[in-house]
């Protein structure tokens, strides 16, 4: 049985202002198997994104078994965020590179 999947409290306010950006947001947290939270698309670049809660301690904000499994298996672009301005800092990175 598979149960309702939690996301982390900041992950709300990060879509939000991934959308005020402009970004285009598709949440995949239900998927779960360690799938990230988001898919991103930043202008060219369409990225995958693990939602972390910066509120958290280290320890209950690194990855589970699963996550670091799908991590290690993705080649595309995949990035871990625990706060709105790493949000920023990601997308002004990718802005710049497109």
């Amino acid at each position: 049985m598979r149960f309702a999947a939690r996301t982390d409290a900041n992950q709300a306010s990060i879509v939000a202002i991934l959308k005020q950006l402009e970004c285009s947001v598709q949440d995949l947290s239900a998927v779960g198997n360690g799938c990230p939270d988001l898919c991103v698309v930043m202008g060219e670049h369409t990225v995958m994104i693990e939602v972390k809660d910066g509120a958290k301690s280290a320890s209950r904000r690194e990855l589970t078994p699963a996550q670091r499994l799908w991590h290690a298996q993705w080649t595309g672009k995949l990035h871990t965020v625990d706060s709105i301005e790493q949000v920023l800092d990601l997308v002004a990175h990718y802005r710049k590179r497109s």
